[in-house]
């Protein structure tokens, strides 16, 4: 909480004269001023016969309860505690932000009371850039984190407080060879089977972040059981953000032939269809799925298993120029990697016989896209107009065949 929401305005009639302070058992002398009974008593002990305030001569010593003060006080101070219990529970996740000394011991002490430790470590590299540089740059403190890693058990709790760190601090981590160990990689495929959905996505750009040449890729891809969970992680009932996570790490590491195969293995494609085909998908979802269709296409399984399914085909067309420029080029690339580039029939036929296909692509070479994007239309308007001639040959032959002399 800010230091502002904590500051309590103490009423001046509630302070004794003589401590300042709140007082705890208000009392009365004769004449009439009131004070907390241990400070005048103090007062009155050391043989003093005047009024504190007043500086006037005693009559009486007798001091008598102020019962009347003394509820009023104790009603505030109800009162205060109840507005720091509701200030409290309104920023439960509320933690002071510690100095970098103290960051530095909290580090030492990552074995004892590590959920306090970690929870102020995530705080601190919250707050700010140079907050994240510090722990990034700090002696032993990466190392302290991948032991950790290393060594964690089953506590969810704890491991979506490192991966949280990790995430936070990714761009500044130089090397990122540790986080590719087995044991590393098991503790984010943890987090991916049993995190919260906020820890799954920072997860997702841990491995996305971690995958920077092909060995890293393949590393991340031949983890038992991590590839099948970043697909599972693509069903359209999951969080929008978190399917949108899952696609930009796949990107990542789909560069392999390898990765692509096992991918298609899967069954990645059929859940880009699901994806495509859902009418309320985010502009940026269906531009990252085109993107990974397009990835998948250069590769032999892929294009097989595009070319089969007219319902894909016809959800791919139906985004040329209705989405995005990003996600028109990622959709016409898949179209002319599959019915030009490798002569697929099936997919040729399939992309014919799409509605407005035609239009489609002689507006797009009337546009601002890309030369390649054009060119590539120009393609696949030739393998219309040439279908559409075959049909119509087609369609003559037979029936010059079946006229009567």
């Amino acid at each position: 909480m800010r230091k502002d929401d904590l500051y309590i305005t103490i009423p001046s009639f509630f302070r004794c004269p003589i401590s300042l302070d709140v007082m705890k058992s208000p009392v009365s002398l004769c004449t009439g001023v009131t004070y907390d009974r241990a400070s005048i008593q103090r007062w009155l002990d050391s043989g003093n016969n005047t009024c504190p305030a007043t500086m006037q001569v005693l009559q009486s010593k007798e001091i008598v309860p102020n019962r009347n003060l003394q509820r009023l006080i104790q009603m505030w101070s109800d009162s205060v505690a109840r507005r720091q219990v509701d200030a409290e529970s309104a920023a439960p996740s509320s933690v002071v932000v510690p100095s970098q000394d103290h960051v530095k011991l909290l580090v030492k002490q990552l074995d004892k009371n590590c959920s306090s430790s970690l929870a102020k470590i995530v705080c601190f590299a919250g707050e700010s850039e140079e907050n994240r540089e510090f722990l990034a740059r700090m002696d032993g403190f990466l190392n302290a984190v991948f032991d950790f890693m290393r060594n964690a058990e089953s506590d969810i709790k704890l491991i979506e407080q490192v991966v949280s760190i990790l995430d936070l601090i990714q761009s500044k981590i130089q090397d990122k060879k540790p986080l590719l160990e087995s044991n590393c990689l098991s503790t984010i495929l943890l987090v991916l089977q049993r995190g919260t959905s906020d820890s799954q996505i920072q997860s997702l750009r841990l491995l996305e972040s971690i995958a920077i040449d092909g060995e890293s890729k393949l590393k991340i891809a031949e983890k038992e059981g991590l590839l099948l969970e970043l697909v599972n992680s693509l069903s359209k009932e999951k969080d929008e953000r978190l399917i949108e996570a899952s696609l930009s790490c796949l990107s990542a590491i789909t560069k392999p032939k390898r990765v692509k195969t096992k991918l298609i293995q899967y069954r990645t494609i059929p859940e880009l269809k699901n994806l495509l085909s859902e009418p309320n998908m985010s502009v940026s979802i269906i531009e990252k799925s085109l993107k990974l269709l397009e990835t998948l296409s250069f590769c032999k399984e892929g294009r097989v298993e595009i070319r089969h399914d007219s319902k894909l085909l016809q959800a791919i067309v139906q985004k040329v120029l209705k989405v995005s420029s990003k996600a028109t080029e990622h959709a016409v690339t898949v179209l002319w990697s599959v019915c030009c580039l490798f002569r697929e029939e099936k997919a040729q036929e399939a992309v014919v016989g799409c509605s407005n296909g035609m239009t489609k692509f002689l507006l797009l070479m009337q546009s601002n896209c890309s030369s390649a994007t054009r060119q590539m239309s120009a393609d696949l308007l030739k393998l219309f107009r040439v279908n559409s001639n075959s049909c119509l040959s087609s369609y003559d032959t037979k029936t010059t065949h079946i006229m009567p002399c």
